[in-house]
């Protein structure tokens, strides 16, 4: 079967690959452009581990196809940061123990940065039910929650 040509944006990058009709965008993320920060950990978008933003939507990154980025913006983990300067989600996560393993990280900061895009002051639930959508086996969710809340409001903060 033909390959597929792609031109998308990622991370705010003009990016072309070719893929496989049934190629995910987690598999061409990881396997055609080195972007490993995205990862697989169940494959069937009950996790969350793989998120990423495509046009500013959250997306498990395992149940689309690659070839559903043509002319899109995605945007990855590897995204977030700007050069050696983390992003504050990234920064409250590390100075708050907020992570372990690492395995949900990637996804749980994707998705975290995509509520504060849409909702700068969200409540307790709202980040609670926001990240519904990412497990982590290793943290209990407490630390994670509080990093959000405190970075959301840091960048309050810093917005006034």
């Amino acid at each position: 079967m033909a390959k597929l040509h792609v031109t998308t944006t990622i991370n705010g990058e003009p990016t072309e690959f070719l893929c496989e009709p049934h190629h995910t965008m987690l598999d061409v993320l990881r396997d055609n452009l080195d972007l490993t920060g995205s990862k697989e950990g169940c494959g069937s978008g009950d996790c969350g581990a793989c998120s990423i933003t495509v046009d500013d939507r959250l997306v498990c990154s395992c149940l689309m196809l690659a070839a559903e980025a043509e002319g899109h913006e995605i945007k990855t983990i590897e995204g977030m940061a700007e050069g050696d300067k983390l992003h504050p989600l990234q920064q409250k996560f590390l100075e708050m123990a907020a992570l372990q393993c690492g395995i949900c990280t990637p996804g749980v900061l994707v998705a975290a940065d995509a509520l504060l895009k849409k909702n700068p002051n969200p409540s307790e639930t709202e980040v609670r039910y926001w990240l519904a959508g990412n497990l982590c086996r290793c943290t209990g969710y407490d630390k994670i929650v509080r990093a959000v809340l405190e970075t959301a409001a840091e960048m309050r903060g810093a917005a006034e």
